[in-house]
């Protein structure tokens, strides 16, 4: 029986990277960002949110591409 991670990321194409499970966040601070159980983090570098994603690529008239 293999053990379960502690956090688990998916990576939706040009969207967020979703993070679920027991992890920890930080601003570039080093500050740590409040979160639930489940986070989606900005590839986008549009969120007003950073590091959280906001939904700001979906809005955008000329998408930019979530690349990493």
């Amino acid at each position: 029986m293999q053990a379960r991670p502690a956090a688990t990321v998916t990576v939706y194409p040009d969207g967020p990277l979703v993070v679920r499970g027991d992890f920890a966040v930080a601003d570039v601070d080093g500050t740590p960002v409040e979160t639930g159980r489940v986070v989606a983090l900005c590839r986008c570098g549009r969120s007003a949110l950073k590091p959280l994603c906001d939904g700001s690529h979906k809005r955008a008239r000329n998408p930019r591409r979530c690349d990493g």
